[in-house]
């Protein structure tokens, strides 16, 4: 009997004595062990929140599989029900139109390993589906869905090879291939692409790139349904409006050709070459279509929506990381980084933050606490006997507007990273939309120029003038497809060729009708719908103009008021209180806060406001984006209500805010808006300063997001009365 591992451990010591031969058995034991542990780190570490290049392996290509299932399930079965072969000449010898041809039956084993192939490609979609609802195991359903489908496609392969060898048409007498027949062909590719994605998928697992279940989100999962739901009712109605037409006599209504027209009619394209005749077939196409435009409509904005996100999360995202990391590496913000990065800095000094940042900062440096000391009029600490300084005085002597200046330009460069960022956004999904948009459409003429030629005569010009009416749901109808070949390849192109198109349409209107919008906008600004306040916005964006037509305005004013007797200005208050700050007066106020001069009322009353207008700022419909004075401000606003000691005062002996802008910890690279990342601090700071004895418990816990504006106004209101 074998004996357990447990049994085999003290040998792994080499204390017992066991030779050579135990150690062996135990090392051919722990490495599977520790390839399966290697594995199982490498997806926890996914789940942790580490990014994998296999994104698209994870997410996109299980949902691409979802969509070619079901659409290979519609095509083996328009295979199934039709005959594969045809003959094109009636009983008089005269020879007809490939569509009017005459099928004649199959052999039985083509027909029942059809059968086969089919059930086989619907129990693989089945375990698909119970795989995406979690119903069973990933590593159960998706195995068993790749060898269904790969089976499925091995058998379709083998009977239209067989077919084309041992039992093809007869073209001498006038027989070809059916529809039948290009819908196996069709059904087989759609199995074996999407059998080969969802390996793909699963290397990634086995690899450790993500978990073993598909990480969807409920959009994605509507999705699948809804691809779904549209072949069934794509299929459905195909049966349906075979049956009622052949019933009424009407000739040239098999399932396919159904198929072909319930597609034209659901994508709108409407050639008018299929039609139905009877009353009852016309009357159906009433709600048929209805639903099914409505079916079509859901499924493009779910793809458009998914591919937002996708683009969004990762194409962007990624972008905009390697733009911001390529920038950081070019800049050091301070004496103490570049020392750190050329491994000089052997004193590391401890940083307490006052501000939370959005997440922890990358290489953020350690530091040393520094003991409250009192300071000479020049700043130099004075020490005792116990105590001393281990930063530089020098670098804490650096000036308010020099820091000021030096980090603004950082936040200039974060923000021109994410204006370029937000460009690129709206202009990649275009660009692959124009892509893809000109490979359907050129690669799609050349299918349907080599279909068509022999039943046709089409030209390569001709074919793209009709693939060009297609994509754009014109459809004159003085070209469609005519033979076999060409209305299978029209169902399958055209499901793919016309959402792109619908997609491409909405990117446009994102970017080049949107900014044709804003053209026509400001034209009728200046025109024929003037708007307040135009000339100014114009002025502001030529400084130099507007600073010369302001002091002609100031010099004709002087002259208007000496004619008047009046030597001096006039009597009004010039200054808003509320006028964002320069950096001269934020460099100024920095240095009282150092010095102690602040009046901490004046700064309760400036957080009071300062929390209102963060509230109203959340209420805006367009995200709001605060200037470096404002940051500047608000940073000064949280941090009064800090402990005034010298650890306070020495966190940021080189700049003045709590991060790198253009690092890892800005608040640019939070999740949160603007707004709501700066009322939290506010709030924060409002919170510490009730702490301290200024506002009662009972004025703070009246604040709330809800109501902002008017009790954070009145509790500045209040602690200044009380403070006068």
């Amino acid at each position: 009997m074998e004996r357990p591992i447990e049994d085999e451990k003290p040998s792994s010591s080499g204390t017992d004595g066991d030779g050579p031969g135990g150690s062996t058995n135990l090392k051919d034991v722990n490495e599977p062990l520790d390839e399966v542990s290697r594995w199982k780190d490498g997806e926890k570490n996914y789940e942790n929140g580490q990014e994998s290049d296999w994104w698209f392996a994870s997410i996109g290509v299980p949902l691409l599989a979802a969509t070619l299932g079901p659409l290979a399930n519609v095509l083996s079965i328009g295979a199934l029900v039709t005959y594969w072969r045809m003959t094109v000449v009636d009983g008089d010898g005269n020879a007809l139109a490939e569509l009017d041809g005459i099928p004649f039956p199959d052999p039985r084993w083509c027909y029942w390993l059809n059968v086969v192939s089919l059930i086989l490609g619907f129990i693989g979609n089945f375990f698909l589906l119970m795989n995406f609802t979690q119903r069973i195991r990933y590593i159960i359903a998706l195995p068993a869905t790749i060898i269904l489908w790969y089976i499925a496609t091995g058998i379709l392969i083998g009977i239209l090879a067989c077919m084309n060898i041992y039992v093809p048409p007869d073209r001498a007498n006038g027989q070809t291939y059916t529809q039948g027949f290009w819908y196996g062909m069709a059904a087989a590719a759609m199995y074996l692409v999407s059998s080969m994605l969802l390996m793909v998928n699963m290397l990634g697992y086995f690899l450790g790139k993500y978990p073993q279940k598909f990480d969807l989100t409920d959009h994605q999962r509507t999705l699948i349904l809804q691809t779904m739901l549209f072949f069934i009712w794509l299929a459905g109605g195909g049966a349906v409006f075979a049956r009622i037409e052949t019933d009424a006599g009407n000739d040239g209504w098999g399932f396919t050709d159904a198929m072909y027209f319930c597609d034209v009619t659901i994508l709108t394209v409407g050639f008018g070459d299929l039609a139905p005749a009877s009353d009852l077939g016309r009357g159906l196409v009433f709600p048929y279509s209805v639903g099914g435009i409505i079916m079509l409509g859901l499924v493009i904005n779910s793809i458009h929506r998914f591919v937002q996100e996708l683009g969004a999360d990762k194409i962007v995202k990624g972008h905009f990381e390697k733009t911001r990391l390529r920038t950081w590496d070019r800049t050091v913000t301070t004496s103490r980084e570049l020392q750190r990065r050329e491994g000089q800095l052997s004193a590391q000094i401890d940083v307490r933050r006052t501000i939370s940042a959005p997440f922890n900062a990358v290489n953020q440096s350690l530091s040393r606490k520094i003991s409250s000391k009192p300071r000479t009029p020049m700043g130099a600490v004075v020490h005792d006997k116990k105590s001393f300084s281990i930063a530089p005085t020098i670098r804490r002597r650096k000036p308010k507007l020099l820091l000021l200046r030096e980090e603004k330009d950082r936040f200039d460069a974060m923000r021109s990273i994410q204006k370029s960022t937000a460009t690129y956004k709206k202009w990649w999904r275009l660009c692959v939309s124009i892509i893809a948009f000109g490979i359907l459409w050129a690669v799609g003429a050349v299918v349907f120029w080599q279909a068509e030629q022999d039943t046709q005569g089409l030209t390569y010009f001709q074919s793209l003038y009709f693939c060009y009416v297609s994509l754009l749901t014109i459809g004159y109808g003085d070209l469609s497809p005519r033979s076999n070949a060409g209305r299978c390849f029209f169902v399958v192109w055209s499901l793919i060729a016309v959402p792109t198109m619908t997609i491409l349409i909405s990117d446009m209107g994102d970017t080049i009708i949107s900014n044709f919008k804003r053209g026509t906008f400001k034209v009728a600004d200046f025109t024929v719908l003037p708007k307040a306040g135009i000339w100014r916005t114009f002025l502001d964006n030529f400084p130099t103009l507007f600073n010369y037509l302001q002091r002609k305005a100031e010099d004709r004013a002087r002259k208007k008021r000496i004619k008047q007797g009046m030597l001096g200005p006039p009597d009004e208050d010039l200054e808003d209180p509320e006028t964002t700050p320069n950096l001269e007066t934020l460099a100024a106020e920095a240095e009282h806060d150092d010095t102690g001069e602040a009046d901490e009322s004046e700064l309760a009353h400036r957080l009071a406001r300062a929390i209102r207008r963060t509230a109203n700022d959340l209420k805006d419909d367009k995200p709001k984006r605060y200037s470096y004075e404002e940051w500047a401000e608000f940073t000064r606003l949280i941090r009064f209500t800090t402990e005034k000691n010298q650890d306070a005062r020495e966190q940021d002996d080189e700049g003045l805010v709590d991060w790198d802008w253009i690092g890892e910890d800005s608040p640019m690279m939070a999740k949160q808006s603007e707004p709501e990342f700066v009322l939290d601090r506010l709030c924060e700071s409002l919170s510490r300063y009730a702490k301290r004895g200024h506002v009662r418990p009972a004025q703070l816990s009246a604040i709330n997001l809800d109501n902002v504006p008017l009790e954070v106004e009145e509790s500045g209101d209040r602690q200044d009365g009380s403070n006068d």
